[in-house]
């Protein structure tokens, strides 16, 4: 059964992956939306925000990737409502298939977009000055954690994309996942924000997220904020997996 539904996800996802090859406008559209950000903040808005003896691209990139990834999962959720408008989900099922391969498919497609699209965005930083100090356990800790967000909101993105009404509709949902970041620590020091905001800055997912990625690259001790940030994504996680597949149940029961 393992092998069945290994070999079967494998071979979804390599359908999922060619289509994103033959469309190469999907990942340059990802990418194109934080880059375009982090351009405007560094060379317009980046000499008047204070962040001490920090470059302000060093300070940005955590916020900025998170960003690229909400980006990125919107076109998971385009992608699955247009797989099951096209009926290609009900076509799959009369197939001697695991039923389950066709979404894991999506969700390793969205792992490997997201992937590429961080990837570039990384690269664009650095030719922008981005340095970091960083050793290959910080790295990974970051990667790791990238990952687990990438995964949670590649779940939360399922939702829309098999229960939204119209293709506008299984997209908008990434629209409060890209501006979160803006109520964070991901562009400013939380400390200039008013109260109830800054409240609600300092207790949201992404400002525990950027904050841990941000010290990783610098070096720095984490402190409690990698535990924080890793209890929202598993959780966040675990969340959207059971309201995904209970979604999914229903729509091909």
């Amino acid at each position: 059964m393992t092998s069945h539904f290994l070999g079967d996800t494998a071979a979804l996802t390599g359908r999922s992956l060619r289509h994103i090859v033959r469309s190469v406008d999907t990942i340059i559209t990802t990418v194109l939306t934080p880059v375009a950000m982090m351009v405007m903040f560094v060379y317009v808005f980046g000499g008047a925000i204070d962040t001490g003896s920090e470059a302000y691209v060093n300070y940005l990139l955590p916020g900025i990737l998170l960003i690229t990834v909400a980006s990125g999962v919107a076109y998971t959720a385009f992608r699955i409502f247009m797989d099951l408008k096209s009926g290609i989900f009900e076509r799959f099922q009369s197939m001697p298939i695991a039923r389950s391969g066709v979404l894991w498919a999506h969700v390793l497609t969205s792992l490997v977009a997201n992937l590429v699209s961080l990837v570039i965005v990384a690269g664009v930083a650095l030719l922008m000055g981005f340095r970091s100090s960083a050793g290959v356990l910080d790295w990974l800790a970051v990667v790791g954690i990238l990952f687990l967000f990438t995964l949670a909101l590649t779940w939360i993105a399922v939702i829309p994309g098999l229960s939204a009404a119209t293709v506008e509709g299984a997209g908008a949902f990434a629209y409060p996942l890209i501006f979160l970041p803006f109520v964070s620590s991901a562009f400013v020091p939380t400390q200039t924000m008013p109260g109830p905001v800054r409240w609600f800055a300092e207790n949201q997912p992404v400002t525990s997220i950027v904050d841990t990625i941000r010290n990783l690259f610098a070096q720095q001790p984490v402190g409690d904020d990698i535990w924080t940030a890793l209890a929202w994504c598993v959780g966040i996680l675990v969340v959207a997996y059971v309201f995904a597949v209970a979604a999914y149940r229903r729509k091909i029961a």
